[in-house]
């Protein structure tokens, strides 16, 4: 009876080999939900990527704000009236006064504030560019996912249904004492096993299809049409071309140097908080019945307390420029860190993907394996 032992395995080769044929008609359909399409869908509903831009923006608003003097300041009063008789106007000290102050800062000042508003704006704007890109490779990644499990669900499905067949023979020959009693009870407990795969996986596959629906900000319990597996892909970058890439592409890390950026106009500002800021006053007396007085004076503000205040402000934005350079150096070592971590591995997944000559791969461990190749793959992708 060696031959019905290894009916199983014959199963499972069948099974794979025509729902692999199979594949690219079920990619035809007009319900199938493309990668392209979900990434788009993504793009335009997603909250938290609108939150981004919308942060974005409102950052880019404080750009004039940080280079624009400060409002002037203007005074109306009725000066020296008598108690008794407020509308006297005979007295020499009596008159109308209008004043108008502005305040100048020291040269230097508004212009580092705007510079360092301008470069956290546009590392606002490239943090939003980040979280587009994340979402990107999220969307992917999920949607793969997915498509895997779609395709080692068809296979499981496939493999039950001739293990059945196997079952119904096992049967059929145990009936007319041509097979043991161990061939149909092996042939059972595989349609038992099958089944819970199946009902795992389609629990698998549920859930991960809520996901995927979140982030096209859709609601969870709407149907996921039919997706595609995307065709082989050639050789993998090296490593040092993707880092190439990533330093010069990657928004985290541009606005990991405009920050850098940012907290260097920010000390050189602070440097020149001990010098004073100019305050111009004019003011005009009107008398009714006397010649009218005119007042034009300049003051200035003295850094009494620079020890506490300002050289403390300087102290504290050397230490932010600081930080941020070595958060830009963190990044950047985090990030090739990564992308040598994940080449890796999608080399890894993608030759477990291929078919050997030694032995087919079973259902379960293809979609493992293919799930791995195509998640490792998607984040390698800038």
């Amino acid at each position: 009876m060696s031959w019905v032992r290894t009916l199983p395995a014959a199963a499972a080769m069948v099974a794979a080999l025509d729902m692999a044929a199979a594949r690219p008609v079920l990619a035809q359909e007009s319900d199938t939900l493309t990668v392209a399409e979900a990434v788009t869908m993504a793009r335009q509903a997603n909250p938290m990527l609108r939150a981004a831009r919308l942060r974005a923006d409102a950052a880019s608003e404080r750009v004039s704000q940080a280079g624009a003097l400060p409002d002037p300041q203007f005074t109306f009063g009725l000066l020296n009236r008598p108690v008794g008789d407020f509308g006297r106007t005979d007295q020499q000290m009596t008159m109308n006064a209008f004043e108008l102050k502005q305040r100048f800062p020291w040269p230097g000042k508004l212009g580092f504030s705007e510079e360092r508003a301008a470069h956290l704006s546009e590392a606002q704007r490239l943090e939003a560019d980040e979280s587009e890109a994340a979402l990107v490779a999220r969307v992917k990644s999920v949607y793969y996912q997915l498509a895997s499990m779609d395709r080692a669900l068809d296979l499981m499905r496939g493999t039950r249904d001739l293990l059945r067949q196997f079952e119904e023979v096992s049967s059929a020959l145990y009936s007319v004492g041509r097979a043991l009693q161990q061939d149909v009870l092996q042939a059972q407990v595989a349609v038992a096993g099958m089944t819970e795969d199946i009902t795992v996986m389609e629990q698998n596959r549920l859930a991960m299809a809520a996901r995927l629906n979140s982030l096209l900000a859709r609601p969870a319990t709407v149907a996921v049409a039919g997706l595609q597996l995307p065709t082989a892909v050639g050789e993998i970058p090296s490593v040092d071309s993707l880092m190439a890439l990533a330093a010069e592409r990657r928004p985290a890390l541009r606005a990991a140097r405009e920050r850098a950026l940012a907290a260097e106009a920010g000390y050189r500002a602070a440097r020149r908080s001990v010098y004073p800021d100019f305050t111009l006053r004019l003011a005009y007396g009107q008398r009714p019945e006397f010649v009218d007085f005119m007042t034009i004076a300049l003051g200035i503000n003295i850094p009494l307390w620079a020890g506490s205040k300002q050289l403390a402000q300087r102290r504290e934005m050397q230490a932010m420029q600081t930080m941020e350079e070595a958060r830009e150096l963190d990044l950047y070592n985090e990030t090739f860190a990564r992308i040598a971590e994940q080449r890796a591995e999608a080399e890894r997944s993608r030759s477990l993907g291929e078919p050997t000559q030694r032995r087919p791969a079973s259902p379960r461990a293809e979609g493992h394996a293919m799930g791995n190749r195509l998640n490792a793959e998607s984040q390698t992708c800038f």
